[in-house]
């Protein structure tokens, strides 16, 4: 029996398939695809995305060959939201196609001992007390596999979602966008451009080996497969002219049919990524934010198959995770609505809102954040009180994302979480509650002492101890 199968072989899946080889967890990876897509849905890693690869210390393969570009858009809003002043070492969204992505992490994952088969198609499962039961087709026929914990990585037509009976509530798809990758004969100046009239929007994007995207949205529903004469009116209608454009790679529409799954756990099987949320693809953010769920799942299930941990850590998945699904529709549904605003009154509103966010960087500020994830921070609940108690603490960092702190000794605290261990700061300050000092030596925490450098962030001046999760979040903290 295998301890955890992830289904799916995406950048979520193998995300979490490389967290868990890092905290020593053997994991089976079975992807229906026979091979990898040549497509990239995505092309963009926020900050946050990047600080999760920083924290493995594989960061910098992605910075080399990317493109880092210091703002990003919202709703396609011609004033661009200003990303240099992020509380980041990365305060920059980073070009780098989906495609390359999935290849870089399954090296990774690979090489940390992960299995990943390909062409191995989950058709359905079924689980007890002890275990889950999955049913597979593989190139040699069906088979059945049985592990302890099944991860659902495989997209908005989950089967592992479907099977394991979890809902998928939300709304059916009412705008319908198009994408196609073309060369161009007279692409626009510069890396992109975008523009929005009342006969649609489109955004033009650089792409390596001499394509670009063309993506957008027109008023009206569409019919059948796009074709490159499609593609061609919508780009005239909107910029007035079709580019040179020829010789398209891929062609394809989505909508914006938003659902999120009412539990990312069901006993022994959970959720991540597209399979736990779908959205219209505004913004860029939908990989970033799997990959993000696989973080805070990985260390989790690493320490429950150790024994180190109770199941109802898991439980802490969903509650953590699952409102920042919710909160990622939400936005995704806002930035529609301004795509979409073709009308007058639309475009008034597009305007004001552009007007505001140049004219007030805390807005701007505020919605990059936003973006990047760097917003994000859990509630405090069940972590033990200095009293020794499970009542949330106290301390204001509980929850929240810790930067990447400079340390005295030259080292910065991210390059402590290259193992994906708890991380006990002991900075000279009060002694640890016994609750905290307990839960890190059961979770196998390495312990920092020491002192951290010159210029930390204000709310880190004073702190004399603190306890650091594996995905770069507090778990708890104490002032000197």
């Amino acid at each position: 029996m295998e301890d955890v199968i992830v289904v799916g072989a995406g950048p979520v899946g193998l995300w979490l398939a490389g967290e868990l080889r890092r905290a020593g967890v053997p994991v089976l990876v079975l992807e229906r695809a026979g091979r990898p897509s040549p497509h990239s849905k995505a092309l963009t890693l926020h900050p946050r995305t990047i600080e999760v690869l920083a924290m493995r210390g594989i960061e910098k393969e992605f910075l080399d060959a990317g493109i880092t570009l210091p703002n990003g858009h919202f709703g396609m809003l011609e004033t661009r939201l200003d990303f240099r002043p992020l509380p980041t070492r990365h305060p920059y969204t980073l070009f780098f196609p989906q495609a390359r992505t999935e290849e870089v992490l399954e090296r990774h994952a690979r090489e940390l001992g992960a299995r990943v088969l390909r062409g191995h198609a989950v058709t359905g499962l079924t689980q007890d007390a002890d275990a889950v039961s999955l049913t597979v087709e593989g190139p040699d026929g069906p088979y059945a596999v049985r592990a302890r914990y099944v991860a659902g990585c495989d997209g908005a037509g989950s089967t592992v979602r479907r099977a394991a009976g979890i809902d998928f509530p939300g709304t059916d798809a009412t705008v319908y966008g198009f994408l196609g990758d073309v060369r161009l004969d007279d692409p626009p100046a510069g890396p992109g451009t975008s523009a929005l009239a009342e006969d649609g929007g489109v955004m033009v994007v650089a792409m390596p080996g001499g394509l670009h995207r063309v993506v957008g949205v027109v008023p009206g529903e569409p019919a059948g497969d796009l074709t490159l004469e499609e593609l061609r009116s919508y780009v005239v209608r909107v910029l007035g002219r079709d580019l040179g454009m020829r010789d398209p790679v891929w062609l394809s529409r989505f909508g914006n049919a938003s659902r999120q799954a009412a539990a990312y756990r069901a006993g022994r099987v959970l959720l991540a990524g597209d399979a736990a949320h779908m959205h219209f693809p505004t913004g860029g953010v939908g990989l970033n934010v799997g990959v993000q769920d696989a973080m805070n799942l990985g260390w989790r299930l690493a320490a429950v198959v150790h024994g180190r941990a109770p199941e109802s850590l898991l439980d802490g998945y969903h509650a953590e995770r699952h409102p920042v699904g919710a909160d990622l529709l939400e936005s995704s549904k806002a930035q529609t609505a301004l795509i979409t605003a073709f009308s007058p009154e639309g475009q008034a509103l597009r305007a004001l809102l552009g007007k505001l966010i140049a004219e007030v960087p805390e807005l701007s500020l505020r919605l990059a954040a936003r973006l990047a994830a760097l917003d994000v921070a859990y509630p405090p609940a069940g972590v033990p009180s200095a009293a020794g108690s499970a009542e949330p603490a106290a301390h204001p960092l509980t929850g929240a994302r810790v930067p990447d702190l400079p340390l005295r000794d030259g080292r910065t605290l991210y390059q402590l979480l290259h193992e994906a261990r708890h991380i006990l700061l002991d900075l000279s300050g009060p002694a640890v509650p016994a609750p905290v000092a307990d839960r890190a030596h059961r979770l196998g925490a390495a312990t920092y002492e020491g002192e951290l450098g010159d210029d930390v962030p204000r709310e880190w001046r004073e702190v004399g101890a603190a306890l650091i999760r594996p995905d770069g979040h507090v778990h708890w903290a104490a002032d000197r």
